[in-house]
């Protein structure tokens, strides 16, 4: 079973990109971030001539996730249901069922600059995620978090820790969000392959940032016991971020064993 997240960064803008990385990847199941489109304007058509289901939660001009499964799509839920939403209104989360794994979709508010309403929103937004998968999940069951969380988790996994002093995606707070989401059960499935320094996901389009090779890994997949002992390998496809009118993140790619 392949697995993939991506920050496709305007479907619209990209969709021909994304139906011929798929072509060619073959993902089973892949989760895809900031649409930006309204459910209306979402092209399941194009999947369906792919071979695969499509489940969207979108907003229009901003955010937006999906869930594109050939392995089946069930028990789709959108939100933090009744728990309360720092970002209320913005399309940020999607969750379904695909070959027996619970898929959990997620864009990450980015927080802008630290200490103010956007980045302490981030870390509340963060904190409920953690409630709100531990009132509908258990660490036993077969389940991915993934997606764009616009956090690194370490130092390595920026191109220079000095040039983010001061900056989010680095900071105490959210690192320990992040941590805090591992403690209720969860691991990095890329690491557990992969424990390379300058493996990166995403890369600026300013000042040339993908060919000096100053980027960020902000995109990974945290999977449960029962998930982790599937995974196989790891990469993430540089390739993608390449050509015409890249997104500025790359897919990550996991392969499971059946």
């Amino acid at each position: 079973m392949r697995i993939a997240t991506w920050n496709v960064n305007s479907l619209k803008a990209r969709l021909p990109r994304v139906e011929a990385w798929i072509a060619e990847a073959a993902p089973d199941v892949l989760c895809i971030q900031e649409t930006k489109l309204t459910d209306a304007k979402f092209p399941a058509e194009a999947f369906s001539a792919l071979g695969y289901e499509a489940v969207h939660h979108g907003q229009g001009q901003w955010n937006g996730v999906a869930i594109i499964s050939r392995v089946g799509v069930d028990d789709v839920a959108t939100g933090f249901g009744a728990l309360p939403d720092p970002y209320e209104g913005e399309a940020r989360l999607i969750a379904a069922t695909c070959g027996g794994v619970r898929f959990v979709d997620v864009y990450v508010p980015n927080g802008r600059e630290v200490d103010t309403d956007h980045y302490v929103r981030k870390l509340e937004w963060l904190a409920t995620l953690r409630e709100w998968l531990q009132s509908t999940a258990a660490p036993g069951d077969p389940l991915v978090l993934l997606g764009d969380f616009n956090v690194a988790p370490e130092d390595r996994d920026v191109w220079s820790i000095d040039a983010f002093a001061g900056l989010t995606h680095v900071t105490d707070p959210e690192r320990a969000a992040i941590s805090s989401l591992c403690d209720w059960g969860l691991t990095d499935a890329f690491r557990r392959v992969d424990d390379a320094d300058g493996r990166f996901t995403f890369w600026d389009y300013r000042n040339g940032d993908f060919h000096k090779g100053r980027g960020m890994r902000i995109d990974y997949l945290l999977v449960t016991d029962p998930v982790l002992e599937r995974v196989e390998s790891a990469t993430i496809d540089r390739d993608a971020r390449k050509g015409e009118k890249p997104s500025d993140h790359a897919p990550v790619v996991v392969e499971l064993r059946d």
